[in-house]
């Protein structure tokens, strides 16, 4: 008798604590409502050193291309478009979107750096160290090298990485790097160098075998110069292999 009624009890107890897990389980989502989106937050990482892309853009970007995101279901909200169409702008590097509890969408994003300004008369754009070109801002300029001249379209990507990769290696180097006070092309596409001190013209020609041609003026500098004096020679010729023509 004793057992009988022991197990009903064990029974029983089972039963009662099922209803209050439940009870307590349909409340606590009953409570939980779906939080939806109430605005942005954009965060620039380097908007200290770089102002190619601003908050209002990005709001810009998300209205035109993307739409509405405010009072959407944060779950509903296509985060992964959202960075790809971000990254599809020329002055971002890299673009990352996410939402927190507190109803907010989150974008941060990282600027591509410049590190060379192509400009001919008042057109131009920059490139950062890969030679991927991005456009000029009115409102802000990088310090960075200029090459002027005949410059590459902006969708010239071979040469216009083949270039960036001559102002790599010169900003690079210890003994070029404050060296050269321009870097100019002519019409026929070949590149020049002209010395901050000096009235030589260095004629790189097309950026390539640039340890070579950086040799060859070492050479120059260290016994062309020193044998013929300032001001002998006009321009230096570098394009030819195991040639340095001097006139």
């Amino acid at each position: 008798m004793k057992k009988a009624v022991r197990n009903i009890l064990i029974v029983i107890s089972a039963v009662v604590i099922t209803i209050v897990l439940s009870w307590a389980y349909l409340a606590g989502n009953s409570a939980r409502k779906p939080l939806v989106c109430k605005g942005l937050r954009v965060t620039i990482a380097d908007s200290t050193t770089n102002s190619f892309i601003s908050k209002a853009d990005i709001s810009r970007f998300l209205k035109e291309e993307y739409g509405t995101y405010k009072e959407v279901l944060l779950d509903n909200i296509n985060l992964d478009k959202i960075e790809k169409m971000l990254e599809g702008k020329s002055a971002i590097n890299k673009a990352e979107a996410f939402v927190t509890k507190d109803g907010m969408l989150n974008v941060s994003v990282t600027q591509r750096r410049p590190a060379v300004r192509f400009q001919s008369g008042n057109w131009g754009y920059y490139a950062d160290a890969e030679g991927r070109s991005f456009p000029l801002q009115r409102s802000y300029a990088s310090h960075v090298p200029v090459v002027d001249g005949n410059i590459p379209a902006m969708t010239d990507t071979v040469k216009i990485v083949r270039t960036t990769a001559l102002v790599n290696f010169l900003e690079k180097s210890s003994t070029w790097k404050n060296k050269f006070v321009q870097i100019r092309i002519n019409e026929k596409g070949d590149i020049i160098l002209i010395p901050r001190e000096g009235k030589e013209r260095f004629i790189i020609g097309q950026p390539c075998k640039l340890e070579e041609k950086g040799e060859k003026m070492k050479m120059y500098y260290t016994h062309i110069l020193p044998a013929k004096g300032e001001g002998h020679y006009k321009t230096i010729d570098l394009r030819f292999d195991g040639q340095i023509v001097c006139r």
